[in-house]
C-alpha cells in the first residue's frame, strides 16, 4: 500500500509567563514569510514526540524553558496557513524570565490578551479567543465546524 499524502504537522504554544505581573503571554513577529505575529512554534521532527518539539520550538524561538500544561487543541483548516495544509496541535505552558527573539523569530514581546497586535499570523487570533475562553472559564477548545477554524 503506497504512503498517504497527509498534511504537515506542526505545534504551537501558548506561553503565560507566571512572574510578570498579569501574566501576559509571549508572541514573537515573525522573520520569514508569512509575516506577523504569532505564537511560538513549528514544525514536528520526524521521531520527535509532540511535546518534545512544543520544548524546543519555545526554547529556539524565545529562550524560554516552559512547562507544558494541557493540550488546548488540534487546529486543521486546510487554509490556515498560507505555504499548506497544516495541522497544529497547540499546547498552554508556563515560564518565568524574559523572552529573547531567535531562530525563526525577529523579535519576541509580551501581549495581554486584551491588547493584542492586528496582525496576527495563521489562525492565531481563534486560537487566542479559545485561550482566553479557557483562561476565564476553564473550558478547553470548542470544536469548530468545519471551515471555522
Amino acid at each position: 500500500m503506497p504512503k498517504p499524502t497527509t498534511p504537515l504537522l506542526a505545534v504551537d504554544i501558548i506561553i503565560t509567563l507566571k512572574d510578570q505581573p498579569n501574566q501576559p503571554i509571549v508572541l514573537i513577529k515573525r522573520r520569514h514569510p508569512p509575516l506577523g505575529w504569532a505564537l511560538p512554534g513549528g514544525f514536528v521532527n520526524v521521531g520527535e514526540m509532540l511535546e518534545q518539539a512544543a520544548t524546543r520550538e519555545a526554547r529556539e524561538e524565545t529562550g524560554l524553558s516552559v512547562r507544558l500544561e494541557t493540550l488546548l487543541g488540534c487546529y486543521s483548516n486546510p487554509t490556515r496557513d498560507p505555504r499548506g495544509h497544516t495541522v497544529s496541535a497547540v499546547y498552554t505552558a508556563s515560564a518565568s524570565g524574559m523572552p529573547k527573539a531567535a531562530d525563526d523569530a525577529a523579535e519576541a514581546a509580551l501581549f495581554s490578551l486584551d491588547k493584542l497586535p492586528k496582525n496576527l499570523a495563521f489562525d492565531h487570533r481563534q486560537i487566542l479567543a479559545d485561550y482566553t475562553r479557557y483562561r476565564s472559564i476553564g473550558e478547553l477548545a470548542p470544536i469548530h465546524p468545519a471551515g471555522s477554524d
